[in-house]
């Protein structure tokens, strides 16, 4: 418990960013699974790479993960939808 205003205020603002940090997060990981099931699928298009590469770019601008992070997820992906395409 908190006894000085300015330690409770930033309990406060700990937990409001907590909790968007979070969804973010969720959001992140939602469609970083579905362009990665579509790839395995084999019906991987432009559009769902385009949709993951945008999500993990706001991710990566509003700090929930690093430029490098995002970087890798987005060579990765990109990597997985060539090889499946080569099938």
């Amino acid at each position: 418990m908190a006894n000085i205003a300015s330690a409770e205020k930033q309990r406060r603002q700990a937990e409001k960013k907590n909790e968007r940090n979070r969804a973010g997060k969720s959001t992140l990981r939602t469609a970083l699974k579905k362009s990665r099931s579509s790839i395995v699928g084999g019906d991987a298009d432009k559009d769902t790479l385009a949709t993951a590469y945008s999500a993990i770019d706001r991710a990566a601008k509003s700090g929930l993960i690093k430029e490098n992070t995002a970087n890798r997820y987005k060579s990765r992906l990109a990597g997985a939808s060539k090889r499946s395409a080569a099938k």
